[in-house]
C-alpha cells in the first residue's frame, strides 16, 4: 500500500485543457473519491495515476517516488472497470490467478490465495464457473478480487458500478468497503454518483471544468458546501439570494425579504451572497408560533408531496420565491393553502461563495 501525491499535474490536448494544475495528497489505505459531472477531469487524474496517459507538467508521486514516466505495468496498481475486463474463456479462479501466474507465483500459493480471495468476496463455490454463469455484481466481485490477488501498491476503480442497477449497486457499495477496509489498500474511485460518493469515501475530491473546487468528508461537502455547485450538486438544496448586512465574530446577519436572519458561518465576501439551506434543515411552525430563537420567515404552502418517510412541501415566501421543506408525514401543517413559518437554527445552512469563471478551453473532453 502506497500514499499518492500529485504535484502540479496538468493536462492539455491542443488547445484544450483537461486537468488544469492539480495537488493533491492521498494517504496511505485511504479511500478517496474523484467526484464530478462527465468532462470535469476525474478520469483524466485517474488514467494519469494510472499510467495510461503523462502529464504535460507536474510529478505523480508513490511513497515520494517519481512515477510519472514509469509505464503501467511497472506501477503495481490494480485496475477494476465498468464493464468488468474478465477473460471469458477462462474460470473464476484462473481470472483471479491470473496476475499471480504472471508473477511466477506457485501453484500452491496461487491456489491459497484464490481461495483467501474467493471467501473474502463472499462466492467460495465459484472456482470452476466462466463469466457468463455468474450475475453483474457476481462478476463485478469477482473483477476486484482479480485486481487485488497480487496486493497492489493502489487500487483504481473507474465508474465500476455503473452497469448496476439500484439495488445491487448499494449491495456492492457495501461489499467494496468492507473488502477495502479488510485489505487496508489505497483506493482511488470514480464516480458521477453523490450517493456512492457519501456511502463508500474517507474523503471526496469534486471536480468541474478540469479542477478541484472542494475536497472534504461526505459531511462537510454535504453540510458545508463552498460553492453553488457544489451545494447543487450533492442532493436537494434551497439557494437563497441574501444581503450580507454584518458579522459578529462567528455569527453572519443576512437580509432576505426584510427580515435579519443569523447564520453561524463566516461570509465569503461583502455585499450579495447565497444562503444554502437543505430541506431537512428547515421546518414548519403555525403563523402565530414564536420564533424561540430559530430564524423564521412567514409563507404558505403551495404544494406538498407524500414520499412514505416524509412529506415534501413547496413553501412560497414571495411571489417569486419558493423553498422546498422536508417534514414528518403527519405534520398537519403540511397542506397546500396553509399559511405556515418556514424556521430553521442560526447553525443550520451556509454562505457561498462565487463560483470560479468557466474556461471553455475545457469544454467538450469527456474526460
Amino acid at each position: 500500500m502506497s500514499n499518492v501525491s500529485l504535484r502540479g499535474v496538468t493536462v492539455r490536448y491542443s488547445q484544450v485543457t483537461a486537468l488544469y494544475p492539480l495537488d493533491l495528497d492521498i494517504a496511505q489505505g485511504e479511500f478517496l473519491t474523484l467526484l464530478g459531472p462527465s468532462g470535469c477531469g476525474k478520469t483524466t487524474t485517474l488514467r494519469l495515476i494510472a499510467g495510461f496517459i503523462a502529464p504535460n507538467a507536474g510529478k505523480i508521486l508513490f511513497d515520494g517516488e517519481d512515477v510519472s514516466r514509469v509505464p503501467p505495468n511497472r506501477r503495481q496498481i490494480g485496475m477494476v472497470f465498468q464493464d468488468y475486463a474478465l477473460f471469458p474463456h477462462m474460470t473464476i479462479a484462473e481470472n483471479i490467478a491470473f496476475g499471480l501466474r504472471e508473477r511466477g507465483a506457485s501453484r500452491g500459493a496461487i491456489a491459497r490465495r484464490v481461495r483467501e480471495l474467493l471467501a473474502l468476496i463472499h462466492l467460495p463455490d465459484v472456482a470452476d464457473r466462466h463469466p457468463s454463469q455468474l450475475s453483474g455484481g457476481q462478476r463485478q466481485r469477482v473483477a476486484l478480487a482479480r485486481a487485488v490477488a497480487h496486493p497492489p501498491r493502489v487500487l483504481l476503480m473507474d465508474e465500476p458500478l455503473g452497469a448496476l442497477d439500484v439495488k445491487l449497486r448499494e449491495a456492492m457499495q457495501v461489499e467494496i468497503r468492507t473488502i477495502q477496509r479488510a485489505l487496508g489498500i489505497t483506493t482511488i474511485f470514480v464516480t458521477h454518483d453523490q450517493a456512492e460518493a457519501m456511502s463508500l469515501s474517507d474523503r471526496i475530491v469534486v471536480m468541474n471544468h478540469g479542477r478541484v473546487v472542494q475536497m472534504g468528508t461526505a459531511r462537510d461537502l454535504y453540510e458545508r458546501p463552498a460553492s453553488r455547485f457544489v451545494a447543487d450538486f450533492f442532493g436537494r438544496v434551497n439557494l437563497l439570494p441574501v444581503e450580507i448586512h454584518a458579522v459578529a465574530g462567528p455569527t453572519t446577519a443576512v437580509m432576505l425579504l426584510g427580515t435579519a436572519l443569523h447564520v453561524a458561518a463566516t461570509p465569503p465576501g461583502r455585499g450579495a451572497t447565497t444562503l444554502a439551506l437543505r430541506p431537512e434543515q428547515l421546518s414548519l411552525l403555525p403563523s402565530d408560533a414564536p420564533s424561540d430563537g430559530r430564524n423564521v420567515l412567514p409563507g404558505r404552502v403551495t404544494a406538498a408531496l407524500f414520499l412514505g418517510n416524509v412529506v415534501r412541501c413547496d413553501v412560497a415566501l414571495s411571489d417569486t420565491l419558493l423553498v422546498n421543506v422536508e417534514t414528518w408525514p403527519n405534520d398537519p401543517l403540511a397542506m397546500p393553502g396553509t399559511p405556515v413559518q418556514v424556521a430553521w437554527q442560526s447553525t443550520d445552512g451556509a454562505l457561498l461563495g462565487v463560483d470560479p469563471p468557466r474556461d471553455d478551453s475545457s469544454i467538450g473532453t469527456g474526460l
